[in-house]
């Protein structure tokens, strides 16, 4: 428990979530709210009339970030928490929208009490961070923290052929303000796990010391295309099957981590044609660098392998790398002792999936708070977490905005 004995209201948050979970929802469950869609824009107007309500100062970047300032006693670097509305193509509801209206929940408790932080606070929403429409994933922090220009990410293009910061001034979030003109003190972001750990070991707190290193990566093999039922194996020159060759050795490549081909794309991808192109994405990741560039080393030789075994031509390129990082010791101590004096399991641990506080890191301190994923699914319109978790995970994030709030 917090020193000042307060507690969010559970009701409250999860009315917002339905609330915005209603906007892109898909028939038969779930949420599609690919970024800058206008899904997206509709689901960062009730987010802003939210903020308005509050009595939040609202600033909107020029990649579309957006937050909300709660001022404090003392005119200084605000802490800041947040996450992401945007989703994959079929997604739930928590995932990043969870981390942004627990925020929002934090403010609305502490507007309900009376409480002026020593600290301003700031609850803010990023911009792309699925990468599901456009590459990289976690763009909007991306460019905040300064590790992508500004030109960089709205020249981007997605399969369409649409640039990003054409649809960002179409939904009507080209903002004026320069990325990066808020420097947070720290920042706190909460999430679902979306993995299975905490469920199976029936943990309730994370306590995310640091995000494993992420490199996703584009091949495309060029072969030739030609009649399926009269060109001779041995005379073929597949693109498509140097692909599915490339996707089996990558299993076989992280057998002891992870690494997953999420996208195969055969043209002319007809069911009588030989493909004489194929292109795919892998992704890989791990908490270690130095294996992590190994795995990537080993891909890229297959890579190279296959397609000179099957006369191909191979082209590839980066589509996001970032390194593993580490969070603020600190602020993981934070996290632990919140969930001792609230009397809830927890358990130090990283996390799998990318997320806006491993860009947030590079400029000030940062960590992260998990509650379970049942089953562990995520990315997937079965997403779930129980509402106890969900309650506790808010009460948490109070109770660690409020220390580093009054922190030195």
């Amino acid at each position: 428990m917090n020193g000042r004995g307060l507690s969010i209201d559970y009701a409250r948050l999860a009315g917002r979530i339905r609330e915005l979970g209603a906007v892109g929802a898909l028939e038969g469950g779930g949420v599609g709210r690919l970024a800058l869609s206008d899904a997206d824009r509709a689901g960062r107007d009730l987010l802003v009339d939210w903020m308005w309500a509050l009595g939040l100062d609202v600033e909107i970047d020029a990649i579309g970030n957006i937050f909300g300032w709660r001022e404090g006693a003392e005119i200084t670097a605000p802490v800041m928490t947040g996450s992401h509305i945007d989703s994959v193509r079929a997604g739930g509801m928590l995932d990043g929208a969870y981390g942004v209206l627990a925020g929002l929940e934090v403010v609305t408790c502490l507007n309900d009490h009376a409480v002026t932080t020593d600290k301003p606070l700031v609850v803010a929403a990023f911009t792309n961070e699925e990468g599901a429409r456009f590459h990289p994933d976690m763009m909007g922090s991306l460019v905040h923290v300064g590790g992508m220009s500004l030109s960089d990410a709205l020249d981007t293009r997605d399969t369409a052929g649409l640039r990003l910061g054409d649809e960002l001034t179409r939904i009507g979030y080209a903002g004026g303000a320069t990325p990066g003109a808020i420097k947070p003190a720290a920042f706190i972001e909460l999430h679902i796990e979306q993995g299975p750990i905490l469920e199976a070991e029936g943990i309730r707190i994370g306590a995310v010391e640091g995000v494993q290193g992420i490199s996703w990566r584009e091949y495309v093999f060029q072969g030739q295309a030609n009649h399926a039922g009269t060109t001779p194996m041995r005379l073929r020159r597949d693109a498509g099957l140097a692909a599915a060759r490339l996707a089996v050795a990558v299993a076989d490549i992280v057998a002891e981590q992870v690494g997953t081909v999420g996208e195969i794309e055969p043209a002319p991808n007809l069911v009588n044609v030989v493909p004489g192109r194929a292109r795919l994405t892998v992704d890989l990741r791990n908490t270690d660098e130095a294996r992590l560039q190994e795995a990537e080393a080993r891909v890229a030789r297959a890579a190279d392998e296959i397609a000179a075994a099957a006369d191909l031509g191979l082209e590839s390129r980066s589509l996001a790398r970032f390194e593993p990082v580490a969070f603020d010791a600190a602020i993981v101590d934070s996290v632990a002792r919140a969930a001792e004096a609230r009397g809830h399991s927890h358990r130090r641990m990283p996390s799998g999936a990318g997320h806006d506080a491993q860009m947030l890191a590079r400029i000030a301190p940062a960590g992260m708070i998990f509650v379970p994923s049942i089953a562990g699914i995520s990315h997937n319109p079965a997403e779930h977490t129980a509402p106890e978790d969900l309650e506790a995970g808010a009460n948490l994030l109070l109770d660690v905005m409020l220390e580093l709030a009054e922190a030195p």
